[in-house]
């Protein structure tokens, strides 16, 4: 697959994001209002960071995609790790605000107003059907492009799936026993679901901007590849430094040599490392760098 390709195919995606959120907040806020629901609106409010997000997600994947210039030698794969972070920022706001209306309802109202659960169960069905489908299409294009913006997108809507999920059962549970107060106790569950993925979420776009290292299996791959050419002259690793950048893996090591190695042997080693941990890993950026390795008595090291 060209890079051409998985730029188009980030976009689509991205773009299929947008529009499904949009119908789906226009629905909700028609819902939440005629049937007096807050869990409902709650959900229209989850969806518009919804939106938020997959705008972020759209702008970024286009930035990322451009190549490597003076002002970024690195390339631009930072966009991406910056609109994940934002974007879980914009969900862990988002179960702030729904936690603070649920409370008020429950506080100053008692938790008794009117509710129509038909319109509003209608309708969330109608949102789960709509958000697994995009969430699925997203999951599977994030993973084949590692891309940590759709990723969180995906993960955006599959949060909101499992949000929908409550609202309905809650719904149910008003229409069979009467008590209105159960909307906005589900309205702090769905609140609790979408914090929880915002700090996930958090922790990971954060640690790709702050330069943390690979993920321990990506890393055990590094060392899987160093040991395939020890019997080719490899005496081991000095020092192997690792990141993400977008989809980017980043990879630098100094690798030990034998002394007596020609500058051409060294070289061809390094490619051919270089070359078996792209097959490996898939989008890297690996710089080795060869130091020289004495066996002999008199060096001893």
């Amino acid at each position: 697959m060209t890079n051409q390709t998985i730029v188009k195919e980030k976009k689509t995606s991205a773009a299929i994001s947008i529009f499904s959120n949009l119908i789906l907040i226009i629905i909700k806020v028609a819902a939440g209002i005629l049937s007096g629901s807050i869990s409902i609106l709650s959900e229209a409010l989850h969806s518009f960071a919804d939106l938020s997000a997959s705008c972020l997600a759209y702008f970024s994947v286009s930035k990322s995609s451009k190549p490597a210039d003076d002002d970024h030698p690195f390339g631009h794969g930072k966009y991406e790790d910056l609109a994940g972070f934002i974007e879980a920022i914009l969900i862990i706001l988002t179960a702030l605000y729904i936690l603070f209306v649920a409370c008020e309802k429950i506080i100053v109202k008692g938790g008794e107003y009117e509710i129509q659960t038909t319109i509003g169960i209608s309708i969330m069905l109608l949102s789960v059907i709509v958000n697994w489908a995009v969430s699925t299409y997203l999951h599977k294009v994030a993973i084949k492009t590692d891309s940590i913006a759709l990723k969180t997108d995906a993960e955006h809507l599959r949060a909101d799936i499992y949000s929908s999920l409550g609202i309905i059962a809650g719904l149910f549970a008003v229409k069979i026993t009467g008590l209105s107060i159960l909307d906005p106790i589900i309205a702090i569950f769905v609140a609790a679901i979408i914090f929880r993925t915002g700090i996930k979420l958090t922790k990971q776009s954060s640690n790709n901007l702050l330069d943390g290292s690979l993920p321990n299996e990506d890393k055990n791959t590094i060392d899987e590849v160093i040991r395939e050419f020890e019997a080719h002259g490899v005496v081991g690793t000095k020092q192997i430094r690792t990141s993400k950048s977008g989809s980017k893996r980043l990879i630098q090591m100094t690798i030990l040599l034998p002394s007596g190695m020609t500058l051409i042997e060294a070289h061809n080693i390094c490619d051919k490392i270089e070359t078996k941990i792209k097959e490996k890993l898939k989008n890297c950026d690996i710089m080795i760098h060869a130091e020289p390795f004495c066996i002999c008595s008199k060096c001893n090291k």
